[in-house]
C-alpha cells in the first residue's frame, strides 16, 4: 500500500500533498503495514491506539465529518484491493471476484463509482486493466468486477466478494425491509468475504447513538478494540485540513445540533429510536386486507400527495372492536408519479364498500383533496393533531398490543424507522429519518387516533358488549379472535361468512 500511494503511476496521483497524510496513514495501517514514528503519532490521534495492527484488518470503520474525504479514500482502497492484490489463490477458474460498493441508493453509490473510475483512468498502469465501464460496473482484466448497488440485502447474497465498501451507512434506510438495512446488508454480504478474507469498509458521518456504525465505534474505537477491527474517528478538518475553519464555524452557528454531528463527528443525543421491531411485529395480523362487514362502522384517514414529488398518497381504513382493540383493515399506497385526480378516484373506489362518507387528512395542497373527494360524495375534513402527535398517540397502542396491523412491509418498516428528536426549541418531535418516508404509517396513525377516541359504533353481532373493559386474558383472546376472523375471511375468497 505504501509503495502504491507513493508511485504516481499507480495511486500516488490520488493522494497528493500534505492534506492527504491522515488518510495515507490510515490506509497503510489498515493494509497491515508498518508506520514510521511521525505517522504513529497521527495514527493515535485518529484511532486512539498506540500502534498499528501489524496485519490487514477485516473491518475498517471511518467515522469522519462531511467533506472529510471518506468517499475518495474508500475508492483508493477499492482500487488497491481490486487492481493490485492477487486473488488467484482464492478464486477458482471462471469465478468472478466482486468488489461491492453499497450505498443508500444508486445516486450516492455512483459517487464512489466515479472516484474509482477516475483513479483507474488517471493511473498510467491501472488504466490498462480496464475492460468495460458502465454506470454501475467496472470490469478489470484480472477477473475482478467493481459493482455499485443500493442497500437491498435481498439482492446482495451469493457473489464472492474481495471487499465490501458501505458508504454513509449511518443513513441507510429502506422502505421495503422489516429490519434495519445496515444489519441485514452486513449479514448478507459477510459470507461472501469468507473465501477471500477481504476487508469490510464502513465509511459515514456520525449520526444517532444506535445502529451498526455506532455499535462498532462503541465496541472497537480506542486501545481495547479488536485488533482485526480498526476504527478511525475525527472531524472534517482532522481528515481534510484544507477545509475552511471559518466556514465550518458559520455552519455550526447556524445549526449547532445537526452540524456538530456533520462536521465534528459528535454523536447526536437528540435522536433516538421511537419503537422496536419486536414491538411492531407483535401487532401484525395474519392478513393483508380485510373486507367490510355489514354491521361494522369504519373510519378512514388519508395522507395526500401531489404525485410529482417523492411522497406517496396513502389511505388507511380501520374499525374498533367492542373491547377497544383497533383493527387496521386496509392500507393502500399510491407511489409517485401519479395523477392526484386518478389517485383519489382509485381510493374513493376502495372506500365505497366500507360505507365511508368522510375521510380525514391534513392541510396539504389546500383545497384539491376536498374538491376531488367531494366529486365522489366523500367529505374531506382536516385533522387537527400534527403528524408528530399522531405518532405519539400510536405508541401506547403498540406497547399494549391494542392495535392490529395488516401484513404490509412498508408499514412495518416506516414504523420502525421513526425517530424521536429534540428540536432546537427543546420540543419533542417524532418523524421519519433523513431520506426516509412516513406516508404509510402516518395514514395508519391518523386512523388509529380517530378510532381511539371511541366515538364510533361497532359490530355488535359477534361479541358480548355488556361487560366492562376486559381483563388482559380476555384482551389476548380477543386479539386472536380478530386474527382468526381475518383468516376465515381470506379463506372464504372475500365472502362474508355467517357469524
Amino acid at each position: 500500500m505504501r509503495r502504491a500511494l507513493e508511485d504516481p503511476r499507480l495511486l500516488g496521483h490520488a493522494t497528493p500533498g500534505y492534506s492527504w497524510r491522515p488518510w495515507r496513514t490510515v490506509l497503510i495501517a489498515a493494509a497491515g503495514e508498518e508506520l514510521d514514528d511521525d505517522e504513529r503519532v497521527l495514527f493515535k490521534q485518529l484511532t486512539g491506539r498506540e500502534r498499528e495492527p501489524g496485519r490487514r484488518v477485516h473491518t475498517l470503520e471511518a467515522v469522519v465529518g462531511r467533506r472529510g474525504g471518506k468517499g475518495k479514500a474508500s475508492a483508493i482502497l477499492a482500487c488497491y484491493v481490486a487492481g493490485l492484490c492477487d486473488q488467484c489463490d482464492v478464486l477458482t477458474a471462471g469465478e468472478t471476484g466482486v468488489l461491492l460498493v453499497v450505498a443508500q441508493d444508486m445516486r450516492t453509490a455512483t459517487i464512489v463509482h466515479d472516484y474509482i473510475q477516475a483513479i483507474f483512468e488517471n493511473s498510467f498502469i491501472l488504466k490498462q486493466m480496464l475492460v468495460r465501464t458502465t454506470s454501475d460496473t467496472i470490469e478489470l482484466t484480472n477477473g475482478i468486477s467493481i459493482e455499485c448497488r443500493p442497500c437491498s440485502f435481498r439482492k446482495l447474497r451469493g457473489p464472492t466478494y474481495v471487499a465490501v465498501i458501505c458508504d454513509e451507512v449511518a443513513f441507510w434506510y429502506q422502505d421495503s425491509s422489516y429490519a434495519n438495512p445496515d444489519v441485514e446488508v452486513i449479514a448478507a454480504v459477510r459470507p461472501g468475504l469468507l473465501t477471500t478474507g477481504g476487508p469490510m469498509i464502513l465509511a459515514s458521518s456520525a449520526y444517532a447513538k444506535h445502529g451498526l456504525l455506532f455499535d462498532i465505534w462503541r465496541r472497537h474505537y480506542g486501545p481495547n478494540g479488536d485488533p482485526n477491527t480498526l476504527v478511525c474517528y475525527g472531524s472534517s478538518r482532522d481528515f481534510n485540513p484544507t477545509l475552511s475553519e471559518a466556514e465550518i464555524a458559520r455552519e455550526l452557528a447556524a445549526d449547532p445540533i445537526r452540524n456538530r454531528a456533520e462536521y465534528l463527528s459528535e454523536w447526536r443525543s437528540d435522536v433516538d429510536t421511537f419503537v422496536s421491531l419486536e414491538m411492531v411485529e407483535q401487532c401484525v395480523g395474519d392478513y393483508f386486507e380485510m373486507g367490510p362487514l355489514p354491521s361494522t362502522s369504519y373510519q378512514a384517514f388519508v395522507d395526500p400527495a401531489s404525485g410529482s414529488g417523492e411522497d406517496s398518497f396513502t389511505l388507511a381504513i380501520g374499525h374498533k372492536e367492542p373491547d377497544g382493540l383497533i383493527i387496521i383493515d386496509v392500507v393502500r399506497e399510491i407511489r409517485p408519479p401519479f395523477s392526484p385526480s386518478r389517485a383519489i378516484n382509485e381510493l374513493a373506489a376502495v372506500i365505497k364498500p366500507y360505507r365511508i362518507h368522510k375521510v380525514v387528512g391534513d392541510h396539504y395542497a389546500g383545497e384539491f383533496p376536498r374538491e376531488l373527494f367531494r366529486d365522489h360524495s366523500v367529505r374531506y375534513e382536516v385533522g387537527k393533531p400534527p403528524k408528530s402527535d399522531l405518532f405519539r398517540d400510536l405508541l401506547p397502542l403498540l406497547n399494549s398490543a391494542r392495535i392490529v396491523f395488516p401484513r404490509n412491509e412498508r408499514l412495518v418498516a416506516q414504523t420502525v424507522a421513526l425517530e424521536r428528536r429534540v428540536t432546537r426549541a427543546g420540543a419533542d418531535s417524532i418523524t421519519h429519518p433523513e431520506h426516509g418516508h412516513d406516508d404509510v404509517v402516518n395514514a395508519v396513525a391518523g386512523c388509529a387516533t380517530m378510532l381511539r377516541e371511541g366515538i364510533y359504533s361497532f359490530d355488535s353481532g359477534l361479541y358480548d358488549v355488556s361487560h366492562d373493559l376486559p381483563d388482559p386474558k380476555r384482551a389476548a383472546d380477543q386479539f386472536q379472535h380478530a386474527r382468526l376472523r381475518a383468516r376465515i375471511f381470506a379463506m372464504s375468497g372475500g365472502r362474508i361468512l355467517p357469524g
